[in-house]
């Protein structure tokens, strides 16, 4: 049946506020369904983690809850789910943990297309271990990041392939399975930052071809939190540095000090948003939330479609290239403008679009356009609708012609 965008807009009590959200890749709005559970393990006795007691041993609930969801929604075992407070914080755990065994010699691959949070931590690591860090590059005329460059790349002393499922600032999907075999040919292990990636469709670890996968759940409807998946085995053989009386279980001793107990709650309750996004699937949650998720990217798509389709029509916006693989997103400029007044007179007229790098650092370093301001991003999410698109692209039109004032 047809994607009902009615009912998916119905569980989002923020959209009554009449804004048109364009930044689902810099976060995105929360259901009814995720606020109550929130509230509800904030109301209801929550004690640190025990099993002498109800309270304690609801928050063992609400931690061993977030981790099933999680591995639900990525095709994991719940033991591999490393839960913490952002991609960010993640990364840089894993980072410092597998750094520490590298040395001069050893080799890192990093590409020019990622998220600085999926750069930065490795770069870092290598420095501290004396190790080299070799670079991916994006063709800049198809937004592309070819995969047969990490034949050239990767080596025997290369220690960890870094790339994105997909690029936050184009949409840009490489083909990392294909990357990750070139990588592990050579022994080398795969990070993948999936905080794009994820929210727009279904997501196997095993078909990434990952060892590690990074993923945001609030950039999937969820609370402000993280996980990094890998398989069990995988996080036996590491050892992070922490606190002595710390558990030294997996994958507990990879999540320091105490989490928010509710927003975990929030988590689970994310993931079975997901699951619902199709009413007529079934069977478990890992198959229905593949179900929602599918849905969800025909609907996505279809829009994405028609905006991509509008602004390629308009000669005063310039659209930064992305690969034929993409998610639903996209990065442009409008003539007579800068990126932050663009974004700033959109935002007048009640529609939410990011403007800068977003954090996608080398991207824009590269085209030479981050001095300038970046890029001004628009990422549709399955509570957007047709509507929406058209009110931006007509807007676009009006400053267009307006240009930007002088005083801005």
């Amino acid at each position: 049946m047809p994607f009902d965008i009615t009912r998916t807009r119905a569980a989002y009590p923020a959209l009554a506020e009449g804004f048109a959200h364009f930044d689902g890749a810099g976060g995105t709005q929360t259901p009814r369904s995720v606020i109550d559970a929130v509230a509800d393990a904030m109301r209801t006795a929550v004690g640190n983690r025990s099993t002498a007691f109800l309270p304690g041993r609801r928050s063992l609930e609400l931690v061993a809850g977030a981790r099933t969801a999680v591995a639900d929604l990525l095709g994991v075992a719940p033991d591999g789910v490393v839960l913490g407070p952002s991609a960010t914080a993640l990364t840089y755990t894993l980072a410092r943990t597998l750094g520490a065994d590298w040395g001069p010699g050893d080799e890192v691959v990093v590409s020019r297309l990622d998220h600085d949070a999926n750069v930065r931590p490795w770069v870092q690591a290598a420095g501290a271990a004396g190790a080299t860090v070799r670079w991916a590059e994006f063709d800049p005329a198809t937004g592309d990041l070819p995969a047969d460059q990490f034949s050239d790349l990767v080596g025997a002393r290369t220690r960890l392939v870094a790339v994105t499922a997909g690029s936050n600032a184009t949409g840009t999907m490489p083909d990392v399975a294909a990357i990750a075999a070139t990588a592990h040919a050579a022994g080398a292990l795969v990070c993948v930052d999936g905080v794009h990636s994820v929210p727009h469709g279904p997501t196997d670890l095993a078909a990434t071809g990952a060892d590690f996968l990074v993923t945001s759940a609030y950039k999937w409807s969820g609370p402000h939190l993280a996980a990094v998946v890998a398989d069990p085995a995988r996080w036996a053989g590491l050892r992070p540095a922490k606190l002595v009386p710390s558990s030294d279980a997996v994958p507990d001793r990879f999540e320091a000090g105490t989490p928010s107990f509710p927003l975990l709650a929030g988590v689970a309750a994310a993931v079975d948003h997901l699951a619902g996004l199709d009413p007529t699937a079934t069977g478990n949650r890992r198959a229905r939330v593949r179900a929602g998720l599918a849905a969800a990217q025909d609907h996505e798509g279809a829009l994405f479609a028609r905006l991509a389709a509008g602004l390629a029509a308009r000669p005063a916006v310039s659209v930064l290239p992305a690969g034929v693989r993409r998610c639903p997103t996209v990065s442009f400029r409008l003539a007579g403008w800068t990126p932050a007044g663009l974004a700033a007179a959109l935002g007048a007229a009640g529609l939410c679009l990011s403007s800068g790098d977003y954090y996608a650092y080398e991207y824009f370093q590269a085209l030479g356009l981050r001095d300038s301001g970046g890029a001004v991003r628009a990422s549709v999410y399955h509570y957007n609708t047709v509507d929406e698109v058209d009110r931006l692209l007509a807007e676009l039109d009006r400053l267009a012609e307006q240009g930007e004032p002088a005083d801005r």
